[in-house]
């Protein structure tokens, strides 16, 4: 497939690119960053997925589909992350800017052109669970959390997500466009996964991601996946992409009993050892996706 990639200059954009090369796909990357030399023999596109207009360029070509990679990775309006906004220089309304308004100038472009493939990478925050602003406890319905989860959003990243899964369910429901969202844990790579080790201590307290993550690596090749057996799937839908296991060292359910006893009858089956806190049985099974890579305990 001849395939626009997005947010190519990222730190996941080099590991899809890389699985889409290796499996003979044809890119072009689109991103405001040049990107890394190792890709120079790909047509690159300059621009921001802000302007429409760049959007309306980036994707005449003859595309087969969008890789949807680029995104604003954190809630810049968040009132704990003003300190960090700061010093990366953002404006307080970039994350809608760039979530919302973004997605809509590639998707919307991409629908013209009838481009009918879409793979946009999502989050595990879509549930609601990370930023939390209140401190209402989150509304756990089942452990492992699974797609069924209804969402509790409290924070802005969250919520821009939200809205380009239901963005992109509408340009499948009305333009007839195959559209997917791959919900990823924390994206961590070869050194962070080493650190996972190296600086193991005992848990202190719970982690309202519920210590999820998955390697770059895996999660790329979630995203070609869904993006090669698009017809064999339905026209639109959302996976969660998450390790089989936690980053650290304790079982599993002996955290939720420490720290959060209280979503002890949510637990649904066995719940052995460092299971994730997530249930990824809809992506392997619609399309056969596993994860290759461990925290390494």
């Amino acid at each position: 497939m001849k395939i626009l990639v997005t947010g190519t200059s990222g730190r996941f954009g080099p590991y899809v690119l890389r699985e889409l090369e290796s499996n003979g796909h044809d890119l072009v990357l689109f991103d405001r960053l040049t990107p890394d030399d190792a890709f120079s023999k790909w047509p690159f596109i300059q621009g921001e997925l802000t302007n429409y207009d760049d959007c309306a360029k980036a994707v005449q070509g003859g595309f087969d589909a969008v890789m949807h990679l680029g995104a604003q990775p954190w809630p810049t309006d968040h009132p704990r992350q003003q300190e960090r906004r700061e010093k990366t220089d953002l404006p307080v309304n970039h994350i809608i800017h760039v979530n919302v308004l973004g997605t809509y100038n590639i998707l919307h472009n991409a629908m013209l052109a009838g481009i009918k493939r879409f793979v946009m990478t999502s989050t595990n925050c879509v549930a609601g669970i990370i930023f939390r602003i209140s401190d209402t406890d989150y509304p756990m319905k089942r452990i492992p959390l699974n797609e069924a989860q209804p969402p509790d959003i409290e924070d802005s990243y969250s919520f821009t997500k939200a809205v380009d899964e239901q963005m992109i369910e509408l340009y499948s429901r009305v333009y007839g466009m195959r559209t997917y969202g791959i919900r990823c844990a924390g994206l961590c790579d070869e050194e962070a996964r080493k650190s996972f080790v190296e600086k193991a201590k005992p848990t202190t307290e719970w982690n309202t991601g519920m210590w999820g993550w998955v390697a770059r690596e895996d999660a790329a090749v979630a995203h070609r996946l869904v993006l090669e057996k698009a017809d064999e799937l339905a026209p639109h839908d959302t996976f969660l992409c998450v390790a089989d296991d936690t980053f650290v060292p304790e079982p599993s359910r002996e955290l939720v009993e420490k720290f959060h006893p209280g979503y002890l009858p949510v637990i649904d089956g066995p719940f052995e050892g460092r299971a994730s806190f997530f249930d990824t049985t809809k992506l392997k099974n619609a399309v056969g996706w596993k994860p290759q890579i461990g925290a390494g305990f």
